[in-house]
């Protein structure tokens, strides 16, 4: 596809301060059109970076992001950033392996100011950025960039609350694209904002101030004017009252679609020289029909062909599996609810907030009061059921333990995007969960490895087993190992004498392919499945692995405290180490994106891979 000349001119930000009123919103335009031939090509956030595409312009317009810092929140809308900032060459390599992140980088350009990839955290890091410009010495500006979704987390009003009080320089962009903020507040509000948003109307102001604070009559007429105009704002724009009650200059709402005025209100907030809250508005998805009637669906996208759209078709995953299996268990019992931060759809739950609205709860990005509501559920009798990603769980460490461990209370944890995800790369991959989970006291740890497992280990979870639960699985759908291996922590699936494969979850596929190459080549390899990985407990494994000569253990988690160090030390302690041991993982690292048979492939994890190494394992003397 060609684009018009004003695109394939931008080669960085100074190429977009050049341009005329004219060709910057021509240039927004073709903004659009690449955005949704490349994301159509490569996969990716669609619809969040469509309905930022004014604001990006806008924001490069009036700032030097080499220098200024721009702070992303979640960092999912950062792809314009990226085409203006002078990657726009390298973009069709976008969430590819070795190719541009689909989130912020700093090891990617200078103008990517902080790594972004989870939400609510863009003021607390941006408030730090500017403290130290201060302490510093230094003249640059900061800014916020968050959507109006990160406000269900509370760390954004940690940051908020101590950002508008410190009194610090900082521009906090509020992209509300009515998603999770209040509703449109009528004409009245439209036509304030249009007056708020005009240069003229702040150089009145300030005027009109500096004449009033000038004698004792003046400010008395000043702070009279004030409170009535106070009170007004109270009853047309309560938002506004939320963030200038917390040390904030409110700005706003601006047309988050009109270049010129988020331009001008943009560079006003730059020289009032204090905490300012700039509101925009934008729809989410602007621009194509299609992302715009589902923004939901277009949120994050794979290939698809724009003339049609993104495919109705939903493909069996994990997910969809644990999703209908609930609602069946909801089914049987009354006490079976759902909870979910933000992500109904991802994580299989949409069907069941259709069928049970009253047990079903969507409490945003907010993953420790998630975990924390969900231990004062079950403390009052309830079964409570928290659906998240591996990746967002890790903000909820302290209320898994305080909350639900500390009191053995049943709650379930049903750990979606376990192990690799692929190209959301490193912000995302689960690889922490399997360890951390395991370290903690009275929680029980399953791995399935099929659908059948899973429908299986949830109805224990739910029925059979005592304090909290967590049944982590991955992204996407099963490989070739379909079985239900049973209630039992440890299975054979294959026997041999050679050397012993172990692995849990789908890493199965992995060392059941890697035994068939080295069958091949006649060494014959004993197959061991690990169903539960916490608890460890030393009669079964000493049933399973005991007198195992050599060991390799193949697993997607980091190496400190992964499951192949806790039973080789368990081993050892019960006097019989395995003589030859290979510990296969993700060592201590972060794996950037890819396919996961890309990353597995890199990491030493694919079936070719593990049959090497078990080759090099049995030579050993």
């Amino acid at each position: 596809m060609e684009y018009a000349l004003i695109l394939e001119s931008i080669d960085n930000p100074q190429d977009v301060k050049a341009l005329s009123r004219e060709e910057t919103r021509a240039l927004c335009e073709e903004l659009r059109t690449y955005l949704i031939d490349q994301v159509s090509r490569t996969g990716g956030h669609l619809a969040s970076n469509l309905g930022a595409v004014e604001l990006t312009v806008a924001i490069h317009r009036v700032f030097d992001t080499s220098r200024d810092r721009l702070v992303f929140d979640v960092g999912h809308q950062c792809y314009c950033h990226k085409i203006l900032t002078g990657r726009r060459a390298a973009f069709s390599t976008l969430r590819q392996f070795g190719g541009l992140s689909g989130f912020p980088k700093p090891h990617e350009s200078v103008h990517d100011a902080f790594i972004a990839g989870h939400a609510s955290n863009s003021v607390s890091v941006a408030l730090g950025m500017a403290e130290a410009r201060t302490l510093l010495g230094e003249d640059y500006s900061v800014l916020a960039l968050l959507g109006d979704g990160a406000l269900s987390g509370g760390l954004a009003y940690e940051g908020l609350n101590n950002a508008g009080a410190s009194g610090e320089p900082l521009i906090v962009i509020l992209n509300d694209n009515g998603m999770s903020i209040s509703r449109n507040v009528g004409a009245m509000s439209e036509h304030l904002s249009q007056l708020r948003s005009k240069p003229g109307y702040y150089r009145f102001k300030k005027g009109y101030r500096r004449l009033l604070g000038s004698s004792g009559l003046g400010r008395r007429i000043y702070r009279f004017n004030h409170r009535i105009k106070t009170g007004i704002k109270k009853a047309l724009l309560p938002h506004a009252t939320l963030f200038e009650n917390m040390g904030f200059t409110y700005l706003g709402p601006v047309d988050g679609h009109d270049v010129d005025q988020l331009q001008s209100t943009l560079e006003w907030a730059r020289d009032l020289n204090c905490p300012v809250l700039v509101h925009v508005r934008t729809v989410k998805g602007k621009g194509y029909g299609y992302a715009e009637q589902e923004p939901n669906r277009y949120h994050g996208v794979g290939p698809f062909d724009p003339a049609v759209g993104v495919s109705q078709e939903d493909k069996e995953s994990f997910s969809s599996v644990f999703g209908r299996e609930l609602c069946a268990l909801a089914g049987e019992d009354a006490r079976v609810c759902a909870i979910t931060a933000a992500m109904a759809d991802g994580t299989g739950l949409d069907g069941f907030a259709a069928h049970f609205p009253r047990r079903f709860f969507d409490v945003g990005i907010a993953e420790g009061h998630a975990a924390a509501m969900a231990a004062g559920m079950a403390k009052q009798g309830m079964i409570p059921v928290f659906a998240v990603y591996s990746t967002f769980l890790q903000r909820a460490y302290d209320q898994i333990i305080h909350d639900a461990a500390l009191s053995n209370l049943h709650v379930v944890f049903a750990v979606d995007r376990a192990g690799l995800v692929g190209a959301d790369g490193e912000t995302h991959q689960g690889i922490f969960d399997a360890a951390f989970l395991s370290d903690i006291p009275n929680m029980t740890v399953l791995c399935p490895a099929s659908f059948a497992e899973l429908r299986a280990m949830l109805r224990r979870a739910l029925f059979e087993i005592d304090g909290p639960v967590a049944i982590r699985y991955p992204r996407g759908g099963e490989g070739d190992y379909r079985a239900d291996s049973g209630t039992a922590a440890f299975v054979e699936l294959c026997p041999g004498e050679d050397i012993t494969l172990c692995a849990y979850g789908t890493m199965v596929n992995n060392i059941l392919a890697a035994a068939e190459l080295l069958a091949a080549q006649g060494v014959h390899a004993r197959v061991v499945k690990v169903n539960r990985i916490s608890p460890l407990r030393d009669e079964e494994i000493l049933a399973v692995l005991g007198g195992t000569q050599r060991l390799l253990v193949a697993e997607e988690s980091e190496s400190v405290g992964c499951v192949g160090q806790r039973l080789a030390a368990i081993l050892t302690e019960l006097g019989t180490p395995p003589q030859h041991l290979a510990l296969c993982n993700l060592r201590k690292s972060f794996p950037a994106q890819g396919s996961v048979a890309q990353v597995q492939r890199a990491a030493g994890l694919d079936a070719e891979s593990l049959a090497k190494i078990a080759l090099e394992v049995c030579r050993e003397q």
